[in-house]
């Protein structure tokens, strides 16, 4: 929920976001459009909220997208250093027409990842592939409706499935494949998983660009720089689409909240 001083906000200097993800968990603090300091961690802390609020402290509002359990010690820390305080949630107000069936189940990282691609492609179809924890691609019309889209597992998930269900094959480390042709068993499963998942993933652009005319297209996500070097059409690639779209929401909820 938003303080009820935010009402008398006049202008919010920074904004600090936090995305809480299965993979990583994010810091962002924004200054105006500009993301000024970014954090990746495997578990965010207490510890960690308080220097960054230290650190910046023309910090007066902050959210919080998280798809795993979210610290009590940090949201008691933000409650009472923030005037602006939101969490999202499938009830937040967002500047989209939500469609999806069920809302309540919809990953709150991937609604936000569709605000972040239709502020940048107003009145414009927009898909938005994230490269993650899972490959996820997030459909918005030109009317700004969030339509769905679909999931698939990550690179990390494919290594990990390989070595996880069969007795023989390695973990291989994520890199990017020397070639197409692997010439050694590592070499095969990063030509299968990696080159494969990027000609799945450029399939599946493909196709919904047939029934989208006009779409664009953003690549985000922390494995979006391998992939992007095995795609053969145009798409736009855009770092952090997650804590962008966040900011946006916050914005939008303290604009209507005045």
């Amino acid at each position: 929920m938003i303080a009820p001083d935010c009402v008398r906000q006049q202008k919010i200097a920074m904004i600090l976001i936090l995305d809480l993800g299965n993979t990583n968990q994010k810091a962002g603090v924004f200054d105006g459009d500009r993301l000024v300091r970014l954090e990746n961690h495997k578990q965010l802390s207490v510890t960690i909220v308080r220097r960054l609020l230290g650190e910046f402290p023309e910090i007066a509002a902050g959210m919080v997208c998280s798809v795993v359990a979210f610290p009590a010690p940090v949201r008691d820390l933000l409650q009472k250093r923030l005037s602006c305080y939101l969490e999202l949630a499938s009830c937040t107000p967002v500047p989209l027409v939500n469609r999806y069936r069920e809302p309540e189940r919809l990953g709150m990282d991937r609604l936000a990842a569709a605000v972040a691609g239709s502020r940048m492609f107003p009145g414009i179809p927009v898909l938005v592939v994230n490269a993650g924890t899972c490959i996820t691609c997030d459909l918005v019309s030109a009317r700004a409706e969030y339509l769905g889209g679909a999931i698939a597992p990550g690179i990390a998930m494919r290594l990990r499935a390989l070595h996880t269900f069969t007795s023989k094959l390695p973990l291989v480390p994520l890199e990017i494949p020397q070639a197409l042709t692997g010439n050694s068993t590592r070499n095969s499963i990063l030509s299968g998983t990696v080159i494969g998942a990027a000609s799945e993933v450029e399939g599946m652009i493909r196709k919904f660009r047939r029934e989208n005319p006009g779409l664009r297209v953003i690549l985000s996500g922390g494995d979006r720089e391998i992939l992007v070097k095995h795609l053969k059409i145009r798409i736009f690639a855009v770092p952090e689409i997650v804590l962008t779209g966040l900011k946006h929401i916050l914005e939008f909820n303290l604009h209507h909240a005045r």
